[in-house]
């Protein structure tokens, strides 16, 4: 029973009820989408959309990436979420799961990251028009989504003497590949992506094409990483004596298959303690920043987006190669190779990752 107060006649009686039902949203179409469509869990639509990641027409997504949302899927969101009906699936919910993981322990950056994966979900379920069946307003205050301060995440980096060690006491295939991967910021599944023919002649510019990821090619990570890269004087002589006599991938097993990743891997925290590829990313960024490289150029090289206009505006001038060999040999390595000699190396033992 709703009680719409004293109405004269009929006609005003109407007038109240239909703003009242306005005002609520019986009526309203988003409340018909909810009741009418079929109950569906969170599990459920879940399955559905980690399935059309890969295939979707735009924007289709990495696996690497795919794994690590399936991997948050598995560990924390259908555990606490997967049961719940995905109308239910809001900001309580969300608030309830944020706790639970902050109790746990696990990372701000974590939280914000399994969160968005669970907004991502409840969003893809649609009408056949593609529009949203339960739209949200999430409120972060409310949920308590940590804030990320960047300048608090780990970032391990590598100093000149630790990568002039590390690629001292590396032997064969892999002291060229982490030679590689210091001197010109190349990514790992790049790297280990190359072939002969994506090097130059001459061996000072190699070109990104591709990228390896569980033993399969794919496509670099963006569009952006498809780029030429310039080699350093010091590291030339090194890569052309390497890349000679090799006819597929350089950096290959015995039956000519790409190296593992995680191998690789292994092999370098046996040098280097508990470190990542990406670290040799950061020390060349370094590199490049100390020696005051342009930093449009600087994205170039390294594959990442322009950050403004103007980096727009300025990316004729990476088509200018002499413009670009001046300023990667102005910047060097940034470490001693060793090709020809270390001195005064670092004993592995002694080097500490930051």
């Amino acid at each position: 029973m709703i009680s719409l107060g004293v109405c004269r006649t009929p006609s005003v009686a109407k007038q109240k009820l239909g703003k009242y039902l306005e005002s609520t949203g019986v009526n309203s179409k988003q409340t018909f989408l909810e009741s009418t469509t079929p109950a569906t869990t969170f599990r459920a639509q879940a399955a559905v959309w980690i399935a059309s990641l890969a295939t979707r027409r735009r924007k289709p997504v990495k696996p690497a990436t795919i794994r690590g949302w399936r991997s948050s899927l598995g560990q924390w969101l259908l555990p606490n979420l997967g049961d719940l009906p995905l109308a239910d699936v809001g900001n309580g919910a969300l608030k309830a799961l944020v706790e639970k993981m902050a109790a746990a322990g696990l990372s701000a950056k974590t939280l914000v990251n399994y969160c968005a994966v669970v907004k991502m979900i409840v969003a893809s379920a649609l009408t056949d028009d593609g529009e949203q069946i339960y739209p949200r307003k999430w409120n972060h205050e409310f949920i308590g989504l940590p804030i990320v301060d960047t300048t608090k995440e780990r970032r391990p980096t590598l100093t000149a003497e630790q990568v002039s060690a590390i690629v001292s006491n590396a032997k064969g295939r892999y002291k060229v590949l982490f030679a590689l991967l210091a001197g010109t910021g190349l990514r790992i599944g790049e790297a280990l992506a190359l072939k002969g023919t994506d090097l130059d002649q001459d061996c000072h510019v190699i070109h990104v094409r591709r990228s390896i990821w569980n033993g399969q090619e794919q496509s670099p990570k963006t569009a952006n990483a498809v780029r030429s890269v310039d080699v350093p004087e010091a590291l030339v002589a090194l890569l052309r004596e390497y890349a000679s006599d090799k006819a597929g991938y350089l950096f290959a097993t015995k039956s000519g298959r790409p190296l593992v990743q995680r191998n690789v891997h292994r092999t370098l925290q046996h040098l280097a303690g508990k470190v990542g590829f990406h670290a040799f990313c950061r020390f060349r960024i370094a590199t490049l920043r100390r020696a005051h490289v342009p930093e449009d150029l600087l994205r170039f090289w390294v594959g990442h987006a322009a950050s403004n206009i103007t980096d727009l505006y300025a990316a004729q001038l990476r088509n200018d190669t002499q413009f670009r060999r001046e300023w990667v040999e102005r910047a060097g390595l940034g470490f001693q190779l060793g090709y020809v000699g270390i001195q005064n190396v670092v004993p592995i033992e002694s080097v500490r990752v930051a």
